[in-house]
């Protein structure tokens, strides 16, 4: 069977022109020998040779029952371990007879040995009998569950991890905060109104259960309009090639920090995450804050940009900008912002300019993004050959990985007690939470081109390779610890996406002063964090250049602690790694840009 490396080398070796008229037959084969066994450009590949583009073998998704298999050999091979657990059950079963005898007597409440608070049973309604032994045998079945996976040799942590999440979803499904007969708030609810809320919930599911067969997006959306409610800072596109679209925004300060910002965001998201209403628009509080702005609009691709790969978005992008951006602002350097994969790219860009003596960047913000992906958290459990080579046969008809198939996918990593809270707020309770910008954006999905959704999970998660040193640009691999600017990194408490832990990694790898701040709130929410909304905190620390390590449970303990938006102790640092004020650069003549200039938010993001 071919190796990805094997099947990249064989499609460079097929190459024989690039798809724009302005690169010669030459510059193709040039470009596809600096992609080398790695990486082939899609600029490269000949559309004659399109459908010879070598497959990876198909592979079907392992079946959960072999991972069940595993952990119960591994548990049978671990005789303190099965003690251990045995042992705790038994503890349980011998406080049970008491625990229920003195609720019956109504004295006081035992508990079943420690647990852990869960905040769905926090009410004192909960205390009373029998809702007290629903909540008090649930946690503690969940809590057993958690101490069976909690030991088990190396190799067995992919499939071990797999069963436990598999049956916790199980476990949080029958939740006694799920049901309306086990549940006293929800009981207490529905005396109150009569029923009403019932009715209420049924008439939420009919309406979401329609819009979904018929793929229309949840009510209330149509209120935010990209170009009129989102995506309203404003500014021109500067430049646009066939991946991305430049924005630099209208200036609303007489002066502005010389070095200016580029906002590199993921590609698996719309842009305008970073500049949703005006009240809650990063790009607009930077701008505000006296910066020259720049930010990447990327293309949604379709089946006609299956090639797209990582190489054709670090170098049609974030460098292809940097282009740009230095000749908007000559002899400048670069403030440049990552969030999510946009981060995991800027860091291989920053990487390569180190690599090459290349110094255009002043700093690095990294918002939310991994660079090491040695932990990548739940998502790691989908990922491994099998499932892998799996999904690129899913992908292979149309070229792209669907938006919907994207967000199953991130539903399912993510917290199983919230999202069933989620449904019971709605469905029971009648409650339904008005729609804002981050739900509207959050509807607007994008896909994925196959080969760059390959070479992204095999390259990183599957191999870790930008960690290890073993990822390579134009045929010669780079390292984290050639970046030469500061960096701020950015983890948020409840992510899901990229666990703040892992996050956090970037300290085993740089070598640079790095400012990390960890804020509340998930991998989207807790980025979006402007200046005045109620019960945001954070915590920071610097590690000065070449400081020791110190683990991330350790941090936690010596972090400093403020209340409120992390950006502005942002804006602080960047203020730090800028210089004197200048006159805000002007857009670029029309002339350069196909003869017009676009207004903001461009084209691409309308797709």
């Amino acid at each position: 069977m071919n190796t990805p490396k094997k099947a990249a080398a064989s499609n460079a070796a097929k190459s024989n022109r690039i798809l724009h008229s302005s690169k010669s037959e030459s510059q193709s084969l040039a470009l596809a020998k600096n992609a080398g066994a790695q990486d082939v450009s899609y600029k490269s590949i000949s559309r004659k040779h399109k459908t010879n583009l070598e497959r990876p073998e198909d592979f079907k998704p392992e079946p959960l029952t072999n991972s069940f298999q595993d952990w119960l050999v591994g548990l049978l091979e671990d005789p303190r371990n099965l003690g251990r657990i045995k042992e705790r059950m038994q503890q349980t079963l011998r406080d049970l007879p008491s625990f229920i005898n003195q609720l019956e007597q109504a004295v006081k409440d035992v508990p079943l040995g420690p647990i852990k608070p869960d905040h769905r049973y926090q009410d004192d309604l909960w205390k009373g009998w029998p809702f007290n032994i629903y909540s008090q045998s649930f946690l503690h079945l969940k809590q057993w569950w958690t101490e069976a996976f909690s030991k088990f040799p190396g190799e067995h942590k992919h499939q071990i991890t797999m069963v436990h999440f598999a049956t916790l979803q199980f476990i949080e499904s029958m939740s006694p905060a799920n049901f309306i007969l086990t549940n006293p708030e929800l009981i207490a609810r529905t005396i109150k109104e009569g029923g009403a809320n019932l009715l209420r919930g049924q008439g939420y599911w009919m309406e979401d259960t329609f819009r979904s067969l018929f793929k229309l997006p949840a009510k209330g959306f149509e209120k935010f309009v990209v170009g009129r409610d989102v995506a309203i800072t404003p500014g021109k596109v500067i430049f646009k090639d066939d991946l991305m679209e430049l924005i630099q925004y209208t200036p609303s300060t007489k002066s502005v920090k010389a070095q200016p910002i580029l906002i590199v965001p993921a590609w698996i998201m719309k842009y305008y995450i970073l500049d949703l209403s005006p009240d809650n628009s990063m790009i607009k509080h930077l701008v505000d804050q006296g910066h020259t702005v720049f930010a990447i609009s990327w293309k949604n691709p379709t089946s006609e940009d299956r090639y797209m790969g990582l190489d054709d978005y670090l170098n049609l992008g974030v460098l292809g900008a940097l282009d740009q951006i230095n000749q908007v602002c000559p002899g400048q350097k670069v403030n440049a912002v990552g969030y999510c994969l946009g981060g995991t790219l800027l860091s291989i860009a920053a990487a390569k300019l180190g690599r090459d003596k290349d110094d255009r960047l002043a700093s690095i913000t990294l918002l939310a993004a991994q660079t090491d992906f040695s932990e990548p958290g739940n998502i790691g459990m989908f990922i491994d050959q099998a499932k892998v080579g799996f999904i690129e046969s899913l992908m292979r008809p149309s070229g792209y990985l669907d938006s919907v198939q994207m967000s199953s996918a991130f539903q399912m990593i993510g917290s199983a007690d919230r999202k069933w809270a989620q449904l019971t707020k709605e469905y029971i309770l009648g409650e339904r939470s008005p729609p804002n910008d981050l739900m509207a954006w959050n509807a607007d999905g994008t896909r994925l081109s196959i080969r760059m959704h390959s070479q992204y999970l095999r390259h990183m998660y599957l191999n870790n390779d930008l960690a290890k040193g073993r990822y390579r640009v134009a045929d010669k691999p780079i390292h984290l610890e050639d970046i030469t600017c500061p960096v701020f990194a950015v983890g948020t408490a409840q992510d899901f996406v990229a666990p703040w832990r892992s996050v956090y990694k970037i300290h085993h790898h740089v070598k640079t002063p790095i400012e990390f701040v960890l804020t509340s709130g998930g991998h989207n929410a807790g980025i979006v964090s402007p200046p005045g909304l109620k019960h945001r905190s954070y915590k920071f620390l610097t590690r000065a250049a070449n400081g020791k390590y110190i683990p991330p449970d350790d941090w936690v303990s010596i972090a400093n602690p403020a209340e409120g938006s992390w950006w502005e102790h942002w804006t602080q640092w960047l203020d730090q790694h800028s210089t004197s004020s200048i006159k805000p650069p002007s857009f670029p003549s029309p002339s350069s840009t196909a003869g017009k200039l676009v207004d903001a938010p461009g084209e691409y993001v309308f797709q």
